[in-house]
């Protein structure tokens, strides 16, 4: 019976699970499940990156024509966003999408673990671009770099409460997107196994053959949508990461 339920139980794939016990200086630094599918993710990345254009034919194949294609696709969003001085930053933009890109799609496979429906990673990517920002803002603009959080043209009397909401705004950005890309992955994930679970039950329960199809169908739908939602989050991840290195570039308002 627990067997079953944990078959058809929504949360049990979010479950973090040690493989290799380890600890350190009392700090539990086991390789878990999810540092299993991060080097899986490395792994599939190299190979497209580094296998697939190793041969840089002028015709591509299809492997040198997706690491291409994702070249220029992440170079056309940071030009577009943070302009020519934002490509210093193209290298920490394109590994960023490409985690959370091929995160989010490996994550569709069966008996896969999603690493991005883990509020740890998320947040942890989140705050890296976040802290990314504060340190190249302060390097290249100095005390300048607070202007960010000055309006310009705004009436002395509503300077304070507008400072004051945009340092709350700047301070929410890590949750807003950690939080963002965490929920759409979750909630994808279980809807998916509740569907998933509804199949197992009507069959389970001799349903007739026909009705217990119509939870097959919301599936085959439902993971079409979330192979769009798993790519759109990795664009929309990296998107904002611009704009907010954009502010860093030109704090000014």
């Amino acid at each position: 019976m627990a067997a079953s339920g944990n078959a058809i139980d929504p949360i049990h794939q979010f479950e973090i699970q040690r493989i290799i016990p380890l600890k350190i200086f009392g700090v539990d630094a086991s390789f878990t499940n999810s540092s299993l599918f991060m080097v899986i993710i490395l792994a599939a990345i190299s190979i497209l990156m580094l296998y697939g254009t190793r041969a840089r034919s002028v015709v591509p194949g299809r492997l040198q024509s997706a690491a291409e294609m994702a070249y220029e696709f992440v170079a056309s969003t940071v030009r577009s966003t943070a302009g020519e001085h934002g490509m210093k930053f193209f290298p920490f933009v394109f590994t960023l999408f490409m985690f959370v890109l091929f995160s989010n799609v490996i994550g569709l496979i069966p008996y896969t673990f999603t690493v991005t429906s883990q509020i740890a990673v998320t947040f942890a990517l989140a705050a890296l671009v976040i802290l990314t920002v504060i340190v190249y803002g302060f390097y290249k603009n100095g005390i300048h770099f607070l202007n960010l959080f000055v309006p310009s043209g705004v009436s002395p009397i509503l300077l304070p409460f507008l400072v004051l909401i945009e340092v709350i705004s700047f301070v929410s950005r890590p949750i807003s997107l950690s939080i963002r890309l965490f929920a759409n992955m979750l909630a994808g994930h279980i809807t998916l196994k509740v569907f998933a679970g509804f199949v197992v039950m009507l069959i389970g329960a001799g349903a007739w053959a026909p009705l217990a199809t119509l939870p097959v169908a919301a599936i085959v739908l439902l993971t079409a949508f979330e192979l769009l939602v798993a790519v759109l989050q990795a664009y929309v991840f990296a998107i904002l990461t611009c704009v907010y290195l954009n502010d860093a570039i030109h704090p000014g308002h």
